[in-house]
């Protein structure tokens, strides 16, 4: 990979200049919002801080790939998505099913051939473009929500209420080229807000799983 390639794939960047996405830039304030009010409201929940960290890192590595928009900076951008992912599947996993932290992990890896199957399938679908690399997580989100409705009705919803934000934000990210014409700037930084939303709800419904696990055990 050619890591100083210049990548323009944003409605709102005009030109090679650092501040050429100013809004898209800014709005990853977000992310880092999300992650401080999460890191204090989940003392003594391991992994909803871990998840905190990497949700710090994602507004990061998007406000570096915003401004300096080249591959090396994409990949700083889209690898701490990854590990959010991966880290929150393997944590639900154990605290959702009771499972070791073998058998969670062995689920989680899981993911890579549902991706594999699932991307190409939603690439298929006009005008979803690189979204489709996304839609796979609300989808599994909402199938994790189907299996657990009977059995923890409260983590359901709001794993389904989080897939719901994801597929509006999604909205959003796949109408920032369409709608380039009609609404100035784009639509990209509407993914941010929403994405940090997201991204946090999803730590506090784990947060309240785990305390609630641990208030039952006690």
């Amino acid at each position: 990979m050619e890591w100083t390639r210049a990548v323009d794939a944003y409605c709102e960047r005009m030109g090679p200049e650092y501040w050429a996405e100013p809004v898209n830039a800014i709005t990853n304030l977000a992310f880092i919002v999300a992650a401080l009010v999460m890191w204090r409201r989940s003392a003594g929940v391991v992994l909803a801080r871990v998840l905190c960290a990497v949700l710090f890192a994602i507004g990061v590595g998007s406000f570096l790939f915003h401004t300096h928009a080249q591959a090396w900076a994409g990949m700083a951008d889209v690898v701490p998505i990854l590990l959010f992912i991966l880290i929150y599947i393997f944590a639900i996993n154990r605290a959702a099913f009771d499972l070791g932290p073998w058998a969670a992990l062995g689920l989680t890896a899981l993911f890579f051939p549902y991706a594999g199957m699932m991307v190409p399938a939603f690439s298929l679908i006009p005008g979803l473009g690189g979204s489709a690399g996304y839609a796979p997580v609300p989808l599994l989100i909402f199938l994790y929500a189907a299996f657990l409705r009977r059995t923890q009705p409260d983590l359901a919803r709001g794993l389904a209420l989080g897939a719901a934000l994801l597929v509006v934000s999604l909205t959003f990210r796949t109408l920032d080229e369409p709608l380039c014409a009609v609404v100035p700037g784009g639509t990209h930084f509407m993914w941010h807000l929403l994405n940090a939303l997201m991204l946090g709800w999803m730590i506090e419904v784990y947060r309240q799983l785990r305390l609630g696990k641990t208030a039952h055990a006690g």
